[in-house]
């Protein structure tokens, strides 16, 4: 990853499109780590601020497109993908059960809250949506906002604070935690207020 990120580096109005290239191949459970993209493409953008929306759609068209491509795999090759040994360790029966459990209980927002936790989550999300075969309309919808989301949130910190957010994100999740929870509360929030207006409009006088 060292090399591969000092060749873009080296070749920044390529950059845009080779992490875009390289974060297809994440989707395929191919070492290419989403945080280290988008660290290097706000990290590039500080230094050419022109250049700001193409590093942000190329980091997260990547990361999308991504993600879809994990949801295929996993509907495609079913309970196949398990035994292979290009899957992700974390992709067994049981995490499985719970991932499919949290998907029926939350929805949208398991997506949400696991596009926040690195270190092969979130492709375990992705193809677990595949292996049950969820629907794949409401899966591209829920994980497009969940990948805005992160993405933002990600691109900004990196953007505006650079090194010392990763050192402290590597230390500890509390911050990128309390900004997924506090997005949590507000979307329950918001489904909660609707359901009253929804009930009381109903309600006869």
């Amino acid at each position: 990853m060292e090399a591969i990120t000092e060749f873009i580096a080296n070749y920044t109005y390529l950059a845009p499109v080779l992490i875009f290239g390289l974060l297809l191949l994440a989707g395929f459970n191919l070492p290419v780590s989403e945080d280290a993209m988008l660290f290097l493409s706000a990290y590039l953008a500080k230094d050419h601020p022109h250049l700001i929306l193409w590093f942000f759609a190329g980091v997260f068209l990547g990361a999308y497109i991504s993600d879809l491509i994990s949801y295929w795999v996993g509907r495609i090759l079913g309970g196949k993908l398990m035994s292979s040994r290009f899957a992700p360790k974390a992709l067994n029966r049981e995490n499985i059960d719970k991932v499919n459990g949290f998907y029926t209980k939350y929805g949208m927002l398991t997506l949400i809250l696991g596009r926040f936790i690195p270190f092969g989550v979130r492709n375990v999300l992705f193809m677990t949506a595949g292996l049950s075969h969820m629907n794949f309309g409401k899966f591209a919808f829920a994980d497009f906002v969940a990948c805005m989301i992160s993405n933002v949130v990600y691109f900004t910190l990196y953007y505006l604070y650079g090194q010392a957010v990763v050192a402290y994100i590597k230390k500890s999740n509390i911050v990128i935690f309390s900004i997924a929870a506090l997005i949590v509360v507000v979307f329950i929030g918001m489904r909660i207020y609707k359901k009253r207006r929804a009930a009381n409009a109903q309600t006869p006088s």
